[in-house]
């Protein structure tokens, strides 16, 4: 399962898509919507939501549903939804941040996917709005996911969360601010049982041969990846900062447990690998599961994609086990 495709030219060979997935690519291609990277900024946000839930399963319902805010370092109240299947429990939580970019999504784009995660783990799920690109660039999306995961770890009581069973997640750039988060508990001492990073962004340039053979997608494009760094980075310096690429962290020891779900047909697929080497190589403990013939986003296609389903059971149980030991 742990292999790269850097040993594959690129144009030669490249793993083929399921046939449910190539379905919902040729469906996607037929619909004929611009791809993001067209749009301007506050466009691509309205068009991504729009699209957000098409291919998703139907919203579980659940017992509670709060809105409330965080506080931010500079006063910024940082908009955050919390999921649990029952009212009156003191459940251990998962802390989510949701993909896009850095530039695109939002709590309501990641709804039911929250959703479907707290009603399979039985824990409480805690998504962050975190700020976006353009009018808010590096680091402040990274600033806000550790002032989050923070307020979660002192003041989690105060919403009924168990501060001492707490993981955290996220996918894609969400998946990039909750292996930040985990560092920074790390060096700050809070507890934290598993960082859950589905095909996160872990590299400072996007030169692996994954992103050579994916370059035009399917979905995810190098159009599409350079649009969006695009909009969050403020200097070229800024991919060499550690919190924007994890990958160039001085040191992982002792980081929480991860759980890492990638997708085979991907951009990001190779730098996820090179993040669970790097993890394991510190001695960190890893369960890397990659999805074959499924492209980036996958997880949130779980009307259409029987893997995407197979990954929400997986990262349930992952969340359960690290939580409900």
């Amino acid at each position: 399962m742990n292999k790269t495709l850097a040993a594959v030219a690129p144009g030669t060979w490249q793993p083929p898509l399921t046939a449910k997935m190539a379905g919902v690519v040729e469906r996607m291609a037929r619909a004929g919507h611009p791809s993001l990277d067209q749009l301007t900024p506050d466009e691509a946000k309205a068009a991504y939501e729009k699209g957000a839930g098409v291919l998703e399963v139907q919203k579980p319902a659940l017992e509670r549903v709060d809105d409330f805010t965080i506080p931010a370092r500079d006063g910024f109240a940082i908009p955050a939804r919390l999921y649990a299947p029952s009212v009156t429990a003191v459940l251990p939580a998962l802390m989510y941040f949701h993909g896009g970019g850095f530039t695109v999504g939002n709590i309501r784009t990641h709804d039911t996917l929250c959703r479907v995660l707290s009603s399979k783990s039985g824990c409480a799920v805690v998504s962050v709005d975190y700020r976006l690109a353009p009018a808010f660039r590096f680091p402040t999306a990274s600033n806000d996911a550790w002032d989050a995961f923070a307020f979660l770890a002192h003041e989690g009581g105060r919403v009924g969360v168990d501060i001492e069973r707490l993981a955290v997640g996220g996918d894609s750039a969400g998946g990039t601010l909750a292996a930040v988060c985990a560092i920074l508990a790390r060096d700050a001492g809070l507890p934290l049982a598993l960082q859950m990073l589905i095909y996160p962004g872990t590299a400072a340039h996007q030169d692996t041969a994954s992103h050579r053979h994916y370059a035009h997608g399917p979905l995810l494009t190098k159009a599409l990846i350079d649009y969006f760094f695009g909009q969050y980075v403020r200097t070229p310096a800024d991919r060499d900062d550690w919190r924007f690429a994890p990958l160039l962290a001085d040191d992982v020891d002792g980081v929480a447990p991860a759980w890492i779900g990638l997708a085979e047909c991907d951009p990001v697929v190779d730098e996820g690998i090179a993040y669970a080497d790097k993890l394991r190589a510190a001695g960190v403990a890893v369960d890397l599961e990659i999805y074959r013939g499924v492209i980036h986003e996958f997880l949130k296609m779980g009307r259409a994609i029987p893997e995407a389903l197979q990954a929400q059971d997986d990262a349930a149980r992952a969340l359960k086990e690290a939580l409900n030991p």
